[in-house]
């Protein structure tokens, strides 16, 4: 009987040992970020003055709370009833996806719950761009079209279309920098292939622009 109880015990601690740690894998996978600060900043006509493009970046990482702020000024929901979002979209196929590169991996931003979805668990930040500063840079956002959103439209309005987007996206990305003192700098210098294959992407999703982020060199 005490063998019985024994074995039953450790069953049951092996049970819990096994949930734990499947509950613990996924929180590795996905990150819920704080809801965003929507007060606060510059006035717009300041952060026009100062925007502007920088690659010289200091080690400083960033905040998930500012991380999720810079998210949803890029591309968040301001109308829940909606869902529609601080950038327009053509069409409002909302085709644009953020992929988020940091020190702990490559992640995709999910508007629908302010969260961030790991895609792999590398560092791959050195592979977002050409130039010698992006693997140094605490966030390097990837913007990818996918042009599944997009209906039967023609292959050249979508390149049109989600080009156009990426920028809106962008100037956000570039506003919201100004007003709280980051550097940013947009990035066509991109070996495209490589690192669409790298992000495990299909063959319906384009890589339009990378974004760096990060803090200024004092």
């Amino acid at each position: 009987m005490i063998t019985s109880k024994r074995t039953f015990a450790v069953f049951i601690l092996t049970l819990l040992f096994f949930f734990t740690t499947l509950a613990a894998a996924g929180e590795t996978k996905n990150i819920q970020l704080p809801g965003p600060q929507m007060e606060g900043g510059k006035p717009l006509m300041e952060a026009l003055k100062d925007r502007h493009s920088s690659r010289s970046f200091s080690s400083k990482e960033i905040s998930v709370q500012t991380l999720s702020n810079l998210l949803w000024a890029a591309f968040g929901i301001n109308r829940p009833d909606s869902g529609k979002r601080t950038a327009p979209s053509a069409l409002n196929w909302q085709e644009i996806d953020i992929f988020v590169a940091t020190s702990q991996g490559l992640y995709i931003y999910q508007a629908s719950d302010h969260s961030l979805q790991l895609v792999i668990a590398d560092d791959i930040r050195d592979k977002t761009g050409t130039q010698s500063f992006v693997g140094r840079v605490p966030i390097n956002l990837v913007y990818v079209a996918d042009y599944s959103r997009m209906g039967t439209a023609p292959t050249e309005k979508k390149d049109f279309y989600s080009a156009a987007d990426t920028g809106f996206i962008g100037q956000n990305v570039y506003l919201y920098c100004a007003s709280e003192g980051l550097a940013t700098v947009v990035r066509a210098s991109i070996n495209k292939p490589t690192l669409a294959k790298m992000m495990q992407l299909r063959p319906d999703q384009k890589i339009i622009l990378a974004q760096s982020v990060g803090y200024p060199i004092d």
